[in-house]
């Protein structure tokens, strides 16, 4: 059985390709990133800490950094539950937090993803209130 750190390294290639649908703010045609949950996670990485970002600047942000206008807000939910779940895996693995992927700084008490974690909200309540975030 895969490890969620295995999903985070596998799967397609990101591509760059007009959106085929109107969905989530996004409109048919619009060029859109589809990522990968590692794209996804690199990202992430380099949000300093005490910094919180909504998804839509995320997916924004992200469809600018690889000369698209937007993101798959599908795939996206997707590799965020992938980036999640690795990271805490990581952490269990560790026990060293300043490792892991600080998925918290994304993910917080209104995303839906939060309700699909393996792991429960706790975790996620408790990192973001040691780096100050309001959930």
């Amino acid at each position: 059985m895969k490890t969620w750190a295995d999903k985070l390294d596998s799967g397609a290639p990101s591509q760059v390709k007009p959106a085929p649908i109107n969905i989530a703010g996004m409109k048919a045609g619009e060029i859109m990133l589809v990522p990968t949950a590692r794209q996804v996670d690199d990202f992430i990485r380099t949000l300093p800490k005490g910094t919180h970002m909504e998804i839509r600047t995320l997916r924004q942000r992200m469809a600018k950094q690889h000369g698209a206008e937007v993101t798959c807000p599908i795939t996206m939910g997707f590799h965020l539950r992938t980036v999640a779940e690795a990271a805490f895996e990581d952490f269990q693995r560790t026990g060293d937090i300043s490792a892991v992927t600080p998925f918290w700084r994304v993910l917080d008490a209104s995303t839906p993803t939060i309700s699909r974690l393996s792991f429960g909200t706790a975790f996620v309540t408790e990192q973001r209130l040691k780096e100050g975030l309001k959930d």
